[in-house]
């Protein structure tokens, strides 16, 4: 099959190209991976605070995620993409390595980016969401750290981008507050005008709302 085919030619890719190069660092857990050098032919997608995703110009059907050396997480991910199957609000993990997955590549923008250009984020992308996180319920997983970063618009649609906290059990209200910043200020603010809102604010409101939580317990 022409799919395994190309599968197996990324996955040769990924472990004897861009792994044996990559130069990838976790400074803090609290701040995204930096990634201070790549292959020739490699782009960064995004960087979370444990890992890097990361595609390759001749398989753009794929995002390869490389966790930082240390840092926890690739096997409970591993399980959550496992009962999470084929879902169009997902991606889909199609292999596997002791520190990186080959997903299905999501195309679009992130809740965040949208706000960061000004483009407007209309209320079924928010419901979709919440689909999205009921259905993972259903498949006996608990929807953990969603937030405008981790959440993206393709097609009009809403999409969860990343599960890797999904199998973690205690209750996450992230995306709780997430939509009430949506609805309390958002939607009376900033809908209609189509705002664009400078990254170092929104970054600014990032840390602060870490600190909140630090201080709440």
């Amino acid at each position: 099959m022409i799919k395994s085919d190309r599968l197996n030619k990324i996955i040769n890719l990924v472990e004897n190209e861009l792994l044996p190069l990559i130069d990838l660092k976790s400074i803090d857990i609290h701040d995204p991976v930096v990634v201070e050098h790549i292959p020739t032919g490699w782009d960064i997608l995004g960087t979370g605070n444990y890992a890097a995703v990361l595609s390759n110009t001749d398989f753009p059907e794929y995002a390869i995620k490389v966790y930082a050396d240390g840092r926890p997480g690739i096997e409970e991910e591993i399980e959550a993409y496992k009962r999470l199957g084929s879902h169009n609000s997902y991606s889909e993990c199609f292999y596997y390595g002791k520190n990186f997955l080959i997903l299905k590549r999501l195309n679009g923008i992130t809740i965040y980016e949208a706000i960061v250009k000004g483009i407007q984020i209309p209320e079924k992308v928010i419901k979709d969401i919440d689909n999205a996180l009921d259905y993972a319920r259903s498949r006996n997983l608990h929807p953990h750290d969603v937030h405008f970063k981790n959440v993206m618009i393709k097609d009009g649609h809403g999409i969860v981008v990343d599960i890797s906290d999904f199998c973690k059990a205690e209750h996450c209200l992230i995306w709780e507050h997430s939509k009430k910043a949506y609805y309390n200020i958002y939607i009376p603010l900033l809908y209609k005008l189509h705002l664009p809102i400078p990254n170092l604010l929104l970054n600014f409101i990032r840390k602060c709302y870490q600190f909140y939580k630090k201080i709440m317990g």
